[in-house]
């Protein structure tokens, strides 16, 4: 008997997710081939409600359908309250995620992309140690559940990483991006081009004195920005009581030069689908509209919990259970040319990447860092690296006051967009 047939008759609500994942996965290390693997991973999830209490169950063996059941059913015993329900059937946006031409690429191809990577950046540093990481996956997944909701996707997501390592004396720098994709990208090289421009710039080294300064976040530098925004951003926070915003929505909490969305319904884009892992249509969700607080995002039970509908965020793994999770994440484009934020600035600098991102309290906004990467602008010119520097604020008073945002924007990290954001005067801390 059906699984999900077989539970209905024991539960008033059921959900159960099939998930198939072939990944292919191609390894350089310190500029040397080192693995070439391919794993596949099959398996079901169930998720039930019963007696008002959520349960929840997976397993990767598909003859063992009755033990994954009387899992799911007994686990619900010990559960959560469950104060949601299962999505009816729902039209969703028709969202391009499969290419045939990323699916079908062989192991070789995906060799030969990473020793392209690396014909980039050794001519230009033969001393540079380069880490390589491409990994193309086939993902087929269905979702159904009592309400007669039955949807299947497939995606052919493609990943490709370079970390760049050059190591003189006491001088160590790292540089690394990403990009993510599931449709066939032209120019798949254009990120480590980036790399290795920055790269050039890096081997100029020059000093500034600590202080009060402008400071020019870079795609790349901007995501110090917004990763304490998007855990506030996220409905989980919200219920929990730990985010600054909570209760702030229709407040202008920013300066109007800001607004941030989050899409997955953009084809092509890694994290991009038609619906999410609870079967919820994808959306663009409008959270910051000109410095105006508007949404948050949730999935299905953090929506209950807060008296609002889920905005289609749920993520989960075959053996995890969903949790809300941004999409595609777009700090919008401004009105100003890089060029003449660069022309405006006599003295300060570019941010490229901190170290330490991400670690401690960063929900609260405060963040400092020691820059990993930063460049000196003199003049409204580019003059070199600077070294051994440290900035520090918070993140909901530095966004209050933008001096530009710019119009050029990249794809950076996979699944973020961003331009580059000027912030009139922060402190900038360090050797002089």
């Amino acid at each position: 008997m059906d699984i999900l047939t077989q539970l209905k008759k024991q539960a008033e609500q059921v959900e159960i997710l099939s998930l198939q994942t072939e990944k292919t996965t191609v390894e350089y290390e310190a500029n040397q081939l080192k693995t070439c693997t391919v794993a596949e991973t099959k398996g079901t999830a169930v998720r039930v409600i019963r007696k008002g209490q959520l349960g929840f169950a997976a397993s990767s063996d598909e003859i063992a359908m009755d033990k994954l059941a009387a899992n799911a059913l007994e686990s619900a015993t010990y559960g959560d309250k469950a104060s949601f329900s299962f999505p009816d059937a729902q039209p969703a946006p028709i969202v391009r995620t499969f290419d045939k031409a990323v699916a079908e690429l062989p192991i070789a191809r995906l060799a030969e992309i990473g020793r392209e990577m690396l014909d980039l950046v050794l001519p230009v540093e033969p001393n540079a140690r380069c880490n390589v990481s491409l990994e193309r996956s086939l993902v087929s997944a269905s979702i159904r559940n009592q309400k007669g909701l039955d949807v299947a996707f497939k995606t052919s997501p493609l990943s490709l990483g370079l970390e760049i390592d050059r190591i003189e004396g006491d001088d160590v720098l790292i540089l690394y991006d990403q990009i993510g994709t599931t449709v066939w990208e032209k120019d798949y090289l254009d990120f480590a081009r980036r790399l290795v421009e920055k790269l050039k710039k890096a081997r100029t080294i020059t000093s500034i004195k600590p202080g009060k300064m402008p400071v020019l976040f870079s795609p790349t530098g901007t995501l110090a920005l917004a990763l304490p925004l998007s855990q506030g951003l996220n409905g989980k926070e919200v219920y929990k009581g730990t985010s600054p915003m909570i209760g702030k929505i229709g407040e202008k909490l920013f300066d109007d030069k800001i607004t941030i969305i989050d899409d997955g319904t953009i084809d092509g884009k890694f994290a991009s689908a038609s619906y999410d892992d609870e079967g919820v249509p994808h959306r663009r969700n409008m959270l910051i509209e000109e410095g105006v607080l508007k949404s948050f995002i949730y999935d299905l039970k953090t929506a209950a919990q807060s008296g609002v509908e889920s905005t289609g965020n749920a993520a989960r793994g075959l053996f995890t259970p969903p949790d809300p999770s941004f999409t595609n994440l777009v700090i919008q484009p401004g009105e100003t040319p890089l060029k003449d934020i660069l022309a405006g600035m006599d003295e300060g600098i570019i941010v490229e990447d901190l170290l330490g991102i991400g670690q401690g309290n960063i929900i609260s906004g405060a963040f400092s860092n020691p820059l990993a990467l930063a460049f000196k602008v003199e003049k409204g010119e580019i003059v070199g690296r600077v070294k051994d520097l440290s900035i520090a604020g918070n993140i909901y008073d530095l966004l209050k006051n933008v001096g530009a945002v710019s119009t050029e924007a990249q794809w950076v990290y996979s699944t973020f967009h961003a331009p580059y954001i000027l912030i009139p005067e922060m402190n900038v801390a360090g050797k002089a």
